[in-house]
């Protein structure tokens, strides 16, 4: 890469054989900084996640306590935007949203909307759709984003490190949108989880597990591979200081949903103690996942999973699971569909009429029209599902 100009590293691209985020996609032309390669030679990018209330603004806490809105969910007006009571709530915004207002149909409901591109991105919009800038490899990451750094305060910043395009066994290191969603909820939500035990299946690179680690008293981030679990654990750590002040705990676990058992293995680096699996089983309240429902064999698996630790937990659970449905064009059908959606749906139902005595599930849709937290286009696909897990006596 040494030999690799400012220039040439700005005209790359990615090839069409891999996947790319959603998240990336949706900013083609914005600079991310590419701080190393990892053990597979894969470009690793630190992204800076802004959160759109800033917790340490005290004015913006009085703000919140001190002033109502007209709707209980609120969406964003202007320059102001709710808290998780629905209270109307100052802060920093980074897009321009000059002519953004909210909107509501002949129902009342809410109409999300997204910003206004102007003449002149409409104009480039086919010259840079699939194009990706990657800043030039740096140094050190003592570097990384230094002027960036400075505007930001360590408690409305997420930083995390990902990568852009990967093949599709790779996707859980990227960042995808139904993960935005899943932690706009949960700092929605925020008491909900406050002090709970949280298993997360699928976490990647970690980005839900540490915005549930700024409420919840401890969470297990579960995936599979070396590589992405070293990936998901440097990203806590990055971002430690944010669980301090509640005391959270998020621990990087393997757990392989296509294996029968919890790797217990001491050899292995991201295994389980018996006591923390015990602490799983007598603690955990809440089990989540945010878009992992991308291959009918996973998908299955990821039931297969989700059955068994709920018939294993000592009090009951809810699960929450986020989603993108993307659309397809398939030869078999010669049309566009929605498989892998549609196979998660027919899963989900059989969970939900599963009858053998041990388990009642009750499932039910979370309308996604609380309020957005994290910058990202929140589009009609998402949607997030909640599951009741309750144990039958």
């Amino acid at each position: 890469m040494g030999d690799v100009t400012e220039k040439e590293m700005d005209n790359l691209t990615f090839k069409s054989d891999t996947v790319l985020s959603d998240v990336h996609l949706h900013c083609p032309n914005k600079r991310h900084l590419m701080v190393r390669l990892n053990a597979v030679g894969q470009p690793v990018f630190l992204s800076y996640f802004k959160l759109l209330w800033n917790t340490d603004d005290q004015a913006s806490k009085k703000y919140a306590r001190e002033t109502t809105v007209e709707s209980e969910h609120q969406y964003r007006s202007g320059d102001e935007l709710c808290d998780k009571d629905g209270d109307s709530l100052k802060c920093e915004r980074e897009l321009n949203t000059e002519g953004i207002e909210a909107l509501l149909d002949e129902d009342g409901d809410l109409e999300v909307v997204r910003r206004p591109q102007s003449a002149s991105d409409l104009e480039a919009e086919d010259l840079v759709r699939d194009r990706v800038y990657p800043v030039i490899l740096m140094k050190g990451k003592e570097t990384a984003f230094e002027d960036e750094e400075q505007e930001c305060t360590r408690s409305d910043v997420v930083k995390i490190e990902h990568t852009m395009a990967t093949p599709l066994e790779d996707v859980g290191k990227q960042v995808w949108r139904a993960a935005f969603l899943l932690a706009d909820y949960i700092l929605f939500k925020r008491d909900v989880f406050r002090s709970c035990t949280v298993l997360e299946l699928g976490g990647g690179t970690g980005i839900t597990s540490i915005i549930m680690g700024t409420v919840a008293n401890r969470v297990y981030c579960t995936d599979v591979g070396e590589d992405l679990l070293a990936m998901c654990e440097q990203n806590v750590a990055l971002n430690k200081h944010l669980m301090e002040p509640g005391g959270g705990e998020i621990k990087v676990k393997e757990l392989d949903w296509l294996k029968d058992e919890f790797c217990t293995d001491p050899e292995a680096l991201y295994s389980w103690s018996e006591e923390e699996i015990a602490d799983l089983h007598d603690h955990c309240t809440v089990i989540m996942a945010a878009d992992v429902f991308y291959d009918d064999d996973l998908t299955d698996a990821f039931f297969r999973m989700l059955y068994r630790i709920t018939h294993n937990l000592k009090h009951s659970c809810t699960v929450f699971l986020a989603i993108e449905k993307r659309l397809n064009f398939t030869l078999r059908h010669m049309d566009v569909t929605c498989e892998a959606y549609s196979h998660f749906r027919n899963t989900l139902n059989d969970l939900e009429n599963r009858q053998d005595g041990k388990m009642k599930y009750s499932v039910e849709p979370i309308k996604p029209d609380f309020c957005q937290f994290l910058i990202y286009e929140r589009i009609e696909q998402l949607e997030l599902w909640k599951i009741i897990a309750d144990q039958l006596t």
